[in-house]
Formats: C-alpha cells, sequence, structure tokens
C-alpha cells in the first residue's frame, strides 16, 4: 500500500496519518480482507505437520504452505523510569501516543535523539508549542527529507562505511547542517545506522522554536529536568555542565522493545545463522517457507517503500510454487557467509546495515544465480508476468513426475 498502488494518491511528497489510514481503509475494504483476518489472536507457536505445512498455535485455524511474520522492528514502547518524575508538575506523554493531545503554548521537553524524538517533534510543531527542547544522549544523523537525495545516499551498494563515505557527511555538514555542524556526529559513520530523515528540525532550531541538546538525563525535577550538557566529542556519561530545563509537557522519546521472534521453531535459530543473518536478511536457512520481511531489519538508508516487501512476498511465492527454483539450505547458508566475508571490514555486523542499492543488488544476485528463477524475473521486481512462468512450473514438475524423480503434482 504506497503510492504507486493504482488507489493511492498522496497529496504531497510525504503523506501524513490521515491520508495513511484513509489509504489502507479502502485497500483493506477492496480486497476483501476483513473476511480473511482474524483480530484479537494472540500468535504464541508456529509449527510444522508431517505433511510440512504450518499451523498457527493449533490446526483449528487452518494449514499453511508459507508463513510471513509480519511483527515488524518495533514493539512496545520504551518507558524508562526517571528518577524524580513522581514530582514533575507537567504532562509526561510517549511519543506515540500523542493522538489528541496538544502542546499549544507549552514548553515542551522531548527525551530522546531518534526517530521518535523526530516524531514528538512533528507533533509539537504542528500544535503550536511555545518552545521545544530536545534532550538527546547520543548523535545521530539528520538528512533532508529529499528524495533525491536519499537515493543518492542509497547508491552505496556496498552496504557499509568506505573510503569515499567522507564524501556525503562533509556534503551534508556543508550544505545541511550548516552552522549546526556541531550537532553533526563525530565518531559513527553515515553507513552505520539509521539516520533520521527530517527538513524541519533545524528551520525550527534557527528560528528560535527548538533547540537541540546533547547530553544526559539526570533527573525530573518539579519544573522540568536536570540535565548534564556535554561537549561535542565527550561519551555518554563524561563530564559537562548542569542546568535545569524548564517545561510543562515531557514526550518520552525512547525507542521501541523489538517484538520476539520466539513463536518460530527453535531450529531457525542456528549458530551463525540467526537474526538478521539469515537469507537476504528475511529467510531462515532452515525453512525457506518463512519469510520475516522487515522484521529482521535494524539499519538501512534509502528510500522508503514497498517495492521491497512486494519482491520479498513475491519471492516467497516463487519458492513455495516451484521447487527447481527454490533454495537448498546449504546455498542459503553460502549466500550469508559471503556476504559476510564481502562485509567483514564494516565496524558493525554484516547484516546490521544495508543501504538500499545493496538491497536491489541482493535480488538481482538471488534470481541472476539460478537460471530456474529467470523466468520470474518479471513477477518478481514488477509483479507481472506470472502465468507463463507458473505454466513452465507445472510443465516441469509433470515431466520429473514422469522421469520419477518427484510423486507430488503442482
Amino acid at each position: 500500500m504506497y503510492r504507486f498502488h493504482p488507489s493511492v494518491k498522496w497529496s504531497r511528497g510525504y503523506p501524513d496519518r490521515q491520508q495513511i489510514v484513509s489509504q489502507i481503509s479502502q485497500l483493506w475494504k477492496r480486497y476483501g480482507l476483513q473476511e480473511r483476518t482474524k483480530f484479537n489472536t494472540k500468535v504464541t507457536s508456529v509449527y510444522q505437520d508431517k505433511q510440512n505445512r504450518w499451523i498457527i498455535n493449533d490446526p483449528s485455524h487452518g494449514r499453511f504452505d508459507g508463513v510471513i511474520t509480519a511483527i515488524g522492528s518495533c514493539g512496545d514502547p520504551k518507558m524508562p523510569h526517571i528518577e524524580g518524575q513522581e514530582q514533575f508538575n507537567g504532562e509526561i506523554y510517549y511519543s506515540s501516543r500523542l493522538d489528541g493531545k496538544t502542546a499549544e503554548g507549552k514548553k515542551v521537553l522531548i527525551i530522546g535523539g531518534g526517530a521518535s524524538a523526530v516524531e514528538g517533534l512533528e507533533f509539537v510543531i504542528h500544535t503550536n508549542a511555545a518552545s521545544t527542547s530536545v534532550l538527546a544522549r547520543s548523535d545521530k544523523w539528520i538528512i533532508p527529507r529529499n528524495a533525491v537525495v536519499d537515493i543518492l545516499l542509497a547508491f552505496n551498494v556496498f552496504g557499509q562505511e568506505i573510503i569515499s563515505s567522507w564524501i556525503p557527511e562533509s556534503l551534508l555538514r556543508l550544505f545541511f547542517y550548516r552552522d549546526l555542524k556541531d550537532l553533526a556526529p563525530t565518531s559513527g559513520g553515515l553507513f552505520t545506522g539509521t539516520p533520521m530523515v527530517n527538513s524541519d528540525v533545524f528551520r525550527q532550531i534557527r528560528d528560535g522554536k527548538a533547540s537541540w541538546l546533547r547530553g544526559d538525563i539526570i533527573r525530573m525535577t518539579e519544573n522540568g529536568v536536570l540535565f548534564n550538557h556535554r561537549n561535542e566529542g565527550v561519551p555518554k556519561g563524561g563530564p559537562g555542565r548542569e542546568e535545569e530545563i524548564k517545561g510543562d509537557m515531557v514526550i518520552m522519546a525512547t525507542g521501541y522493545h523489538r517484538p520476539s521472534f520466539s513463536l518460530l521453531p527453535n531450529d531457525v535459530f542456528q549458530d551463525l545463522y540467526q537474526p538478521p543473518a539469515w537469507y537476504l536478511q528475511v529467510f531462515p536457512p532452515a525453512h525457506v517457507s518463512i519469510s520475516a520481511i522487515n522484521c529482521t531489519y535494524t539499519n538501512a538508508i534509502g528510500t522508503v517503500g514497498s517495492w521491497h516487501i512486494g519482491i520479498y512476498t513475491r519471492l516467497l511465492l516463487v519458492f513455495l510454487i516451484d521447487p527447481l527454483a527454490r533454495p537448498q539450505e546449504y546455498w542459503m547458508k553460502k549466500w550469508i557467509d559471503m556476504t559476510s566475508f564481502l562485509k567483514r571490514r564494516s565496524p558493525i555486523g554484516a547484516f546490521d546495515f544495508f543501504a538500499y542499492s545493496e538491497l536491489i543488488y541482493w535480488f538481482v544476485f538471488c534470481v541472476a544465480i539460478n537460471p530456474f528463477r529467470w523466468k520470474w524475473a518479471l513477477f518478481v521486481f514488477f509483479g507481472i508476468g506470472s502465468a507463463l512462468p507458473l505454466s513452465v512450473v507445472k510443465e516441469e514438475i509433470r515431466l520429473r513426475n514422469g522421469l520419477g524423480f518427484v510423486k507430488k503434482s503442482l
């Protein structure tokens, strides 16, 4: 459900919540998903029967050929207890629970410096807060909300810090950060973590409506937060200058707990091949019929969209339908080993970060390496032309049945 779907017409480059919910509702009804969905059903286990069909919790829900674990990467909010927060005279909210709230005329303190902080900042901007202070423990790269810039940054097909990484970093400091260069990270390259995508942050700071403070929360007070300012380059917990930052609303932008994969069978968690170190990052080598789309993701850079989600889904369908296109566990592990070797110089894990161009390379390699997948290329990449390869697969299975290679037909 993204802008290139026939029914999706965004009124601007980046849709707001109301537009997204509206489009989801339309597609939900169009494809009759009401009848295909069971709400209020907690999944506690996923396992196979003797015919290798998947069972969700128990057989009463049916038996399935494949499973997509669409649990995402953000679970319950992290709500750390801060010393003295009971004494605070103002309001405390979590960044994802701001519906129906307003910050109009208030001095807002945002605790946290990641994507959740940007979410909170956008809220206070649109509800006309009197002032906003973002209290961040660590430095994260901020890049402009510009499709051209995002695409250019995503062209790092190596998916890691390389010898030329200083070029985009320097250009960002020069043309985007400009007079706010001291807010740019001094350690940790651009291609080691997910940057924040926002063009309003620096505008709000320059207009005097917001401030971005680097340091540590000491405790909360009746009127705000006791904060330890740290200079550029000083590590977390290092020496600094203490100051009470006053406010009458606190937004906790402290991230989320990662959803658990404990519902999956134990054999998907093998030594050296645990998420995110799976085939194409989402297929566990022990079970190619499982796809953990967007669940094993840790960090990335590039345009955000559904193209890769569609490709992952169609690859799963190809693996289920076409036995000759289906990867074997041995070769899935070899691909993981190869990728780990190619990214062995990365300061973080080989699968802890990828660029969108690297992801495209993974897909192209996956299709190109196996001639039996070539016939599926248009379907995998663009979702078209499935009839011809499907008829070829049926003929292949008929032929193999006749030669005694397989007993089961499509």
